[in-house]
């Protein structure tokens, strides 16, 4: 059954945090009041520890072109300091944009637990799977850890699963794009709600090939959401509407600004539209 998971949790806790928030250090995103018109606010972090994407400035300005034409508030920063329990309260939704690596410290962490816990939301990009393997509570938000992938980017059949989700409503059952595709250490279906999966008859996924293989997927997980999508390696698919308008409804679906099943998937889809029951 669609859902949206309360907010007044968070809310109450940013109305009482709001009063005590830091000023932060220079440059950093450390809230200020949202604009007025804005419908929620949304933070982007693209802090590497590891591999960095050169995609990461394309996909920052994506998120923040969506969110002019939206009427949603964006903060993007690099700075990690950011990450307190008055800071992120300011916020329906952190976006982890082609992060990889170790990029928070414990206190960090700490803080987005607790914001998780409170009901806040999470969107992961890509290599967001590739970040933090030794903390477990980001693995669950996550919902797997990237393995490996084919080296380079091929063209696939992405099968479609869920025509329900915001963020996948629009697209057709088979999606036929060009990305860098990802293996998992573990299959998390059957833990996720399964969005998209990719055909792995279309490509050689090799040596960690999957067979059931999902990409895209939302789950509601430690009190809060979660919105993940293993797409988006280059900079062609900020530039592609259809990778633009799943990214704006998996934000949407991550704020909790949009409703969205987001229980878990027993069985691969077929593509042909709500496999929710």
């Amino acid at each position: 059954m669609s859902r949206l998971r309360s907010l007044r949790p968070l809310l109450g806790l940013g109305a009482a945090l709001a009063l005590i928030a830091p000023a932060g250090p220079a440059g950093s995103a450390v809230a200020q009041p949202a604009h007025h018109r804005a419908e929620f606010k949304v933070l982007v972090f693209s802090k590497t520890g590891a591999y960095r994407h050169t995609s990461i400035p394309t996909a920052v300005q994506a998120i923040k072109d969506l969110g002019a034409a939206h009427g949603f508030a964006v903060d993007a920063t690099e700075d990690d300091s950011v990450f307190t329990p008055a800071n992120l309260a300011h916020y329906r939704a952190v976006v982890f944009a082609l992060t990889s690596g170790n990029v928070l410290t414990d206190p960090e962490k700490a803080a987005f637990e607790g914001y998780i816990h409170a009901g806040g939301g999470y969107a992961g990009i890509h290599s967001a799977s590739d970040t933090e393997f030794d903390w477990p509570f980001y693995g669950q938000v996550v919902g797997a850890y990237f393995k490996s992938h084919p080296h380079g980017q091929f063209q696939a059949r992405v099968i479609v699963e869920d025509h329900d989700n915001p963020s996948t409503a629009h697209l057709p059952a088979v999606w036929t794009r060009t990305d860098e595709w990802y293996n998992f250490r573990t299959n998390p279906r059957n833990t996720v709600h399964v969005l998209a999966s990719v055909d792995e008859t279309s490509y050689d996924a090799g040596p960690d090939r999957m067979g059931d293989h999902p990409v895209t997927w939302c789950q509601d997980v430690q009190g809060g959401r979660s919105w993940y999508t293993a797409m988006g390696h280059g900079d062609e698919s900020y530039a592609d509407p259809a990778f633009r308008g799943m990214l704006l409804g998996g934000i949407r679906v991550a704020a909790g600004a949009a409703e969205a099943d987001c229980s878990p998937s027993d069985e691969p889809g077929d593509g042909s539209g709500d496999d929710s029951q």
